[in-house]
């Protein structure tokens, strides 16, 4: 079987080929018109020698045209390189030589940033510019760097769907820039990322996809509009849009995340899953679709991905549209789908994400060992089966991410969880992040879920702060609603009737907004440097 991604989607474009594929702003393509202009990209760049291996960067927010690109890449062989569109200069310096990109798809308003690079990436021979009505003029480029519009490329292409036989071998790369330090680029065979991210295996029963065919004939009798929210430079946003399409479903984009827009996306092309990012979008599209009073009918599921998706929220979900399914799924770029929670109207997910683990999941000691199934086990997750490579050009990173158990090979990127009595297991957060006050370990996650579940609290981040005494101690650096003033005291109060005394934090600074990835996920260097350059508003006595 060729359980590979152009071929899955190369199957749904047979299957239906005249239903909407991708909708973004105001442009739509059908499943054959984005197979068409895929092809052409794709023999465009193969007419410039661009083949098996080669590293496409693709540089643009939600758009047609970056669907147009990977799809096209993966076509060729080749791999498809996501490049977050809020970098600076040097951070796009080190992921274009890191990544050994030899092509970039860019949209023109990032034009000049990238002609300032190019002199220091001097693989990359070939650069697409993507008209997206920017006035920004085409900047010089070095003489060896090919330069044409991606419009104009895609003329010079054959539109025939020509190509080689492709592999459940291919490479698939995702660069994720996680909470700390440069991007890496977490390496994946097609197969494995299908199965742990794509729908090759059911997400609920754990059942493997019979077959390359099986979604697109299943797509057939007709497929959901969905509307993945996060930048498709993200990998939740990819796998949401890459699933529902091997499916024939239709994929709803807006260009950047704007909640207002989301809504009126959902009201006009009557979208009926919707994915997000935990409380970053969760809560700001709640409050618009308070304000704006949008027609949200059509929704029948939310799901959260890759992000705290906190109770208080979670409820205020629930008591808004009483009808939707409202999902929780964890897991990580380098894990793939570890788990997923339903939550209900009476559950109580309040200590962090509740969900049944997938069958290839288990919770690993400190010591390597394999956690005991009993209530209250802490460990770190581990998956095993269809797992990651590693991290590209990094065998040292890579082997701090796997672990032999039970005779078995397992990818354990550093996530704590907690055995439940029910059955299901409690996410309590990245371990790396974790603060170790007195000898107590504390979950920044657990601690964040607590102050937003305060009514004035709009998003907070929970950081290690050094303490002579214990350590360290717990600090928080805190965004209150619009319009509203904090009152600290009542907050920790509010925070100790849900979490133990020692996990309150006890350094507190106010800010107007909260630093985030384009992902969503929390920007805690960001936090960390705020809090070592600022006085804290309060700062208790850590007895």
């Amino acid at each position: 079987m060729a359980l590979n991604i152009a071929d899955l989607l190369e199957h749904a474009v047979d299957a239906v080929p005249e239903r909407t594929a991708v909708i973004c702003g105001g442009e739509n393509v059908s499943y054959a018109e984005l197979d068409t202009r895929a092809n052409r990209l794709a023999n465009y760049l193969a007419s410039a020698g661009i083949g098996k291996g080669d590293h496409i960067g693709v540089y643009s927010r939600n758009s047609i045209e970056m669907i147009e690109t990977m799809f096209a890449a993966y076509k060729l062989r080749a791999i498809a390189v996501n490049v977050n569109y809020r970098y600076v200069h040097a951070e796009l310096a080190y992921l274009f030589t890191n990544a050994d990109l030899t092509v970039l798809v860019h949209e023109k308003q990032y034009s000049a940033k990238v002609a300032a690079v190019l002199p220091e990436a001097p693989k990359l021979k070939h650069v697409l510019a993507i008209d997206d009505g920017s006035s920004e003029e085409r900047a010089d480029t070095p003489d060896s760097v090919v330069t044409v519009g991606y419009e104009q490329a895609l003329a010079q292409g054959s539109p025939e769907r020509n190509f080689a036989e492709r592999s459940p071998d291919d490479l698939y790369i995702l660069y994720t820039g996680g909470t700390t330090g440069y991007p890496k680029g977490v390496l994946w065979r097609h197969e494995d990322v299908w199965r742990a991210l794509g729908g090759g295996i059911d997400f609920i029963t754990g059942e493997y996809v019979a077959d390359e065919w099986t979604l697109a004939e299943q797509g057939k009798a007709g497929g959901l509009v969905r509307l993945p929210a996060a930048p498709l430079i993200h990998g939740a946003a990819q796998w949401a849009a890459f699933g529902a399409l091997f499916a024939g479903g239709t994929v709803v984009f807006v260009p950047q995340f704007d909640a207002d827009e989301v809504w009126r996306a959902i009201e006009r092309h009557k979208v009926q899953v919707l994915t997000i990012v935990g409380d970053a979008m969760a809560r700001p599209m709640l409050d618009a679709y308070r304000e704006g009073g949008y027609d949200a009918s059509s929704l029948v599921a939310v799901s959260s991905h890759a992000a705290l998706f906190s109770h208080s929220v979670k409820q205020e979900y629930l008591a808004e549209f009483p009808g939707v399914v409202l999902t929780d799924a964890i897991g990580s770029s380098e894990s793939g789908f570890t788990g997923i929670g339903m939550m209900g109207k009476d559950a109580d997910h309040s200590a962090g994400p509740r969900v049944n683990f997938g069958k290839d999941a288990i919770l690993l000691g400190d010591d390597d060992e394999i956690v005991p199934v009993e209530p209250g086990a802490i460990g770190r997750i581990g998956r095993r089966g269809h797992v990651p490579l590693g991290y590209y050009k990094d065998p040292g990173k890579s082997a701090t991410i796997f672990v032999e158990a039970g005779g078995a090979r397992y990818v354990v990127p550093g996530d704590y969880a907690r055995y439940e009595a029910d059955g299901t297991v409690t996410l309590l957060g990245r371990g790396s992040q974790c603060v170790n006050t007195g000898g107590e370990k504390v979950f920044p996650e657990e601690v964040e879920a607590a102050l937003k579940s305060h009514p004035d609290v709009f998003d907070a981040l929970v950081i290690a702060v050094a303490d002579e005494r214990l350590g360290q101690r717990v600090g928080a650096v805190i965004a209150p609603r619009a319009g509203r003033t904090l009152d600290l005291g009542a907050v920790e109060d509010h925070v100790r009737t849900r979490i133990a005394g020692y996990k309150v934090p006890r350094s507190t600074w106010i800010v107007p907004e909260v630093s985030r990835l384009p992902s969503g996920k929390p920007d805690y260097p960001w936090a960390q440097r705020h809090a070592a350059g600022n006085e804290p508003v309060a700062a208790q006595p850590t007895n």
